[in-house]
């Protein structure tokens, strides 16, 4: 037999064992779109649980999905109820003082702060499902709810307008946390990154800090500004209204409260230290002024607060006026904020637990709370990581904590107001301080660092938007920047040149691996990407100049005869992306270089199929199933060529 036939029949040998590439089965457009849909908004598959299942089986667990409280209810014992009621009392002295100074700095009256840690923890107990969050104001939501609605409206100037403000961006906030649940639109509140959260985290609890100087240093003339130059400024132009007094009891109980925060941190298992610190602090504060009338030097007091539990103010919700578009907003963003820190608090110590808490039903939980929170003159609440922690290490079992905290609260509400009287606002300065500092997470800044420098920009820019800007400013900024990031992974897709590795039958990244060598005569790229109308242009650059710089580095025995595209990565494709392989495949055969495809994911290689109507992606040579194989079988193709390639020549000779 003639070796040429011998070498051709060993080639059709070698193709018959290549892999050939299948496209998936056909699905209809319908059942698509279904499976589309359900990916987008049903990755956990909620309704899994009730296949199978008969009617009343599935009101059960229907009625156990939206209140979680008939799931666990049921099997609530007194040996529970004991753990619980520890906890509850002990975030309760936590919440009673954290509450009162966390409507203070929303520039709202201090019983809205125990109204707050009332009514929400309340509506969470039935419908959340974290055993160990533990619900009440927050400072940051605190923050920024005052700092956006002082924009317009004086809190001082006119207070019930300002009030029906906070109200109505509490219900606003509820309703869209709600509907982000019920919508399964949870991926929204994704883009504040970890990156972002730690610095507008951090830069938050700078500004809340440097607000207390008012009453720390005694000022009464104080700037309405948030940033730190504005605070800085007005510190320093009101010297004369310093008082030593308030300075001094400022300075003692915020030594007393940090050493306690020290304690529990150096030794967890006196978690009931720092928790109960502020209460303490609030109760030797108030005996002191009051015994030696200290009001009277300079020291000012919260005053006369009102007695008695929650009045409705479903009446005072302004859906009207030339101030709907400021409380929407400022709805919009404290929702979002408080939303992330309540589910990031639960997950974290859900994962502690190893339990697992619904992402959904928690927004769905947090933003009825806050709807019903705005109708009982509370406003935003959510979970908040010190109560929480302190909720966890006094060994909460279930919600039933927030229910003892719940009626704590209301019993101080009922009988104990007047004792506040004579409170020193100095004191709720240092307990805001104190609260506040664990905010700051150094840390995770540097770990940030370490690993992408990115991200660190963006937490950076968040944290420096917040002090020189304004808080939403911050937030803005590096929200702006993380998408522009995205924009930038989406639209600038990788794109890595691979290389064999020696006695194996593997290709990787040749950068990556110093051991990976080229292939003589291929050129083997991988697009780590979808592919998509706003990269085609791109890539299509990128991979020409690959080409390109491929050609001037090669002899000219061994010209490049081969671009290889492996797809293993590219999850997705759209029309833009199948007219590009088709421009590449023009302008390499002008060049004398073949296109070839590798291991095209199921989407691709569809769509492919229906636009390739002369087959040019579709028969042996075009199409492998990995890099390996599609090397293998062209360089056979090769070799069996240049045999014909040489007798040709020697014909015409």
């Amino acid at each position: 037999m003639d070796p040429n036939e011998v070498q051709h029949s060993h080639c059709l040998e070698m193709t018959m064992e290549v892999h050939q590439v299948l496209p998936p089965p056909h699905k209809t457009t319908l059942h698509k779109l279904n499976n589309r849909l359900k990916e987008t908004f049903f990755p956990d598959d909620p309704l899994r649980q009730f296949k199978g299942q008969p009617l009343k089986t599935k009101l059960i667990l229907a009625a156990q999905y939206l209140f979680p409280i008939l799931q666990w209810g049921p099997k609530y014992t007194f040996k529970l109820f004991k753990s619980d009621l520890v906890s509850g009392l002990t975030i309760a002295s936590l919440a009673i003082p954290q509450g009162i100074s966390y409507a203070k700095l929303a520039n709202l009256p201090p019983i809205v702060g125990l109204y707050s840690s009332f009514v929400p923890p309340l509506v969470y107990a039935v419908l959340g499902s974290s055993r160990d969050l533990a619900v009440g104001p927050v400072s940051i939501a605190s923050l920024v709810l005052g700092s956006m609605l002082r924009q317009e409206v004086s809190p001082t100037g006119d207070p019930v307008l300002f009030l029906q403000l906070a109200f109505t961006s509490t219900f606003f906030a509820g309703l869209f946390q709600a509907s982000l649940g019920i919508l399964r639109l949870g991926f929204i509140i994704d883009f504040l990154s970890k990156a972002i959260l730690i610095g507008f985290m951090a830069g938050a609890a700078i500004i809340v800090s440097l607000q207390q100087l008012k009453s720390l240093l005694g000022i009464s003339h104080f700037t309405n500004q948030m940033g730190l130059i504005p605070v800085m400024t007005s510190v320093f132009n009101n010297i004369h209204e310093w008082s030593w007094q308030t300075i001094l009891m400022g300075i003692c109980f915020l030594v007393l409260l940090l050493l306690a925060r020290h304690v529990s941190i150096k030794k967890p298992k006196l978690f009931w230290v720092s928790a109960g610190a502020p209460l303490v602090c609030v109760i030797i504060s108030t005996l002191l002024v009051f015994a030696i009338k200290a009001q009277n030097h300079g020291i000012s007091v919260i005053g006369k607060l009102q007695q008695g539990i929650n009045p409705p103010s479903w009446n005072m919700l302004r859906f009207h006026g030339s101030h709907l578009g400021l409380v929407m907003k400022t709805g919009l963003i404290t929702g979002i904020l408080s939303l992330t820190e309540g589910i990031a608090v639960g997950r974290t110590f859900a994962a502690l637990k190893n339990y697992k808490v619904d992402g959904n039903k928690e927004m769905m939980a947090i933003g009825f709370m806050n709807v019903v929170g705005s109708s009982t003159s509370c406003y935003v609440t959510t979970g908040a990581f010190s109560r929480t922690a302190v909720n966890n290490n006094s060994g909460a079992k279930t919600a039933v904590s927030n229910v003892v905290m719940s009626v704590t609260v209301m019993v101080t509400l009922l009988f104990l107001m007047p004792l506040f009287q004579y409170t020193p606002n100095v004191v709720l300065g240092a307990i805001i301080v104190t609260a506040v500092i664990g905010l700051i997470d150094l840390p995770a800044a540097y770990n940030i660092w370490k690993i992408d420098k990115f991200d660190f920009l963006v937490m950076l820019a968040a944290f420096m938007g917040v002090l020189f800007i304004s808080v939403q400013g911050g937030l803005a900024l590096a929200v702006g920047l993380s998408t522009f990031k995205i924009l930038m992974q989406i639209t600038r897709p990788k794109t890595v040149m691979l290389g064999k590795i020696p006695g194996t039958n593997i290709y990787r990244n040749l950068h990556q691996y110093k051991e990976a060598v080229r292939v003589p005569g291929f050129l083997i790229l991988s697009i780590e990407a979808p592919i998509n109308f706003a990269n085609i242009t791109y890539l299509n650059e990128r991979t020409l100049r690959w080409v390109e710089e491929e050609e001037d580095n090669i002899k000219e025995q061994s010209s490049l005869r081969f671009l290889i595209l492996e797809m293993s990565a590219v999850s997705a494709i759209d029309t833009s992306g199948i007219s590009l392989f088709k421009e590449l495949k023009s302008t390499l055969e002008k060049k004398g270089v073949e296109l070839v495809l590798v291991n095209p994911l199921a989407e691709v290689i569809e769509k492919l199929k229906k636009v390739d109507e002369a087959s040019d992606f579709r028969h042996a040579d075009s199409l492998f199933l990995t890099v390996g194989e599609a090397v293998a079988s062209l360089s056979s193709t090769m070799k069996s060529q240049s045999p014909a390639i040489l007798g040709g020549a020697h014909t015409i000779v």
